[in-house]
């Protein structure tokens, strides 16, 4: 990481549902990301992550409390830590905050690793799959 000024806390989810991944589009419309955001005051990490969903996807789902890891990347002059959670998702809305922004696809989880450009979220989702912790169907 380079010397930048300070830390921002941020959090992620990677949801699952029927044993695919949803991936959507950066804010830029350039790359495939999970939904993240920066750690906000009276909210916890895990909040965060189950805000994103929402707002980034349109997904509504259950949090595993326990992280399934983190992951560092420079932006805006600083490093920014995310730690990353597993989340069930239990509904999928049509229409949600960002909707008009952002494409959402579900994938299984080989092919969303081939879509995400991040090595740490994909070093992330690699350790996810290996722990059993996405239960692919079959």
């Amino acid at each position: 990481m380079s010397a930048f000024s300070g830390m921002i806390y941020q959090a992620a989810a990677i949801a699952v549902r029927n044993g695919k991944v949803c991936v959507v589009r950066s804010s830029s419309g350039k790359r495939w990301v999970i939904p993240k955001g920066c750690l906000e005051s009276g909210k916890s990490l895990g909040d965060i992550a189950l805000q994103e969903a929402w707002e980034e996807a349109g997904l509504v789902g259950i949090l595993n409390p326990e992280p399934v890891g983190s992951y560092l990347y420079d932006k805006w002059e600083n490093t920014c830590h995310v730690t990353v959670y597993l989340m069930e998702v239990t509904e999928v809305a049509e229409e949600y905050p960002e909707s008009m922004l952002r494409e959402r696809l579900w994938l299984e989880p080989n092919r969303a690793l081939a879509r995400i450009n991040d090595r740490g979220l994909r070093a992330v989702l690699r350790k996810a799959l290996k722990e059993d912790r996405i239960h692919i169907e079959a």
